[in-house]
């Protein structure tokens, strides 16, 4: 429901400005592939994958742009209470044998907040090191 609420405000106020713009949601890797043991998770970011493709349809006449990106196992706070064995085998199953750093998924959402995305909505940009599930 947050997604959706902040989608519409946003959206509404980009309207009225009469300028367009970037939104730009943040899914998962998960949302896309799923991934046993979370279900729930890869259900919510599925709905955000969807919201957004329906969103860059819906705004696309106002020059709003509406993509999201889709993070992989990412080096966060959150990761360094997990299992070691757990985290060795996730990063063993990623082709660049890594997690992804909190600044390469800025840099994904600075890209498609560019002009030199000015072509690109409804999309989903996996940053995710070539996971596979």
């Amino acid at each position: 429901a947050g997604t959706i609420n902040m989608l519409q405000i946003i959206s509404r106020l980009m309207s009225r400005q009469g300028t367009g713009g970037n939104i730009i949601n943040i899914a998962s890797v998960v949302g896309i592939q799923g991934n046993p043991g979370q279900l729930v998770y890869s259900a919510t970011k599925g709905a955000v994958i969807a919201i957004t493709k329906t969103a860059a349809k819906e705004l696309a006449s106002k020059n709003i742009r509406v993509n999201a990106v889709a993070p992989g196992l990412t080096r966060t706070e959150m990761i360094k209470n997990t299992d070691k064995k757990f985290l060795e085998n996730r990063i063993n199953r990623i082709a660049l044998k890594r997690m992804a750093e909190p600044e390469e998924i800025a840099q994904a959402c600075f890209f498609l907040a560019s002009d030199n995305a000015a072509y690109i909505t409804g999309q989903v940009l996996s940053v995710d090191g070539c996971t596979s599930l």
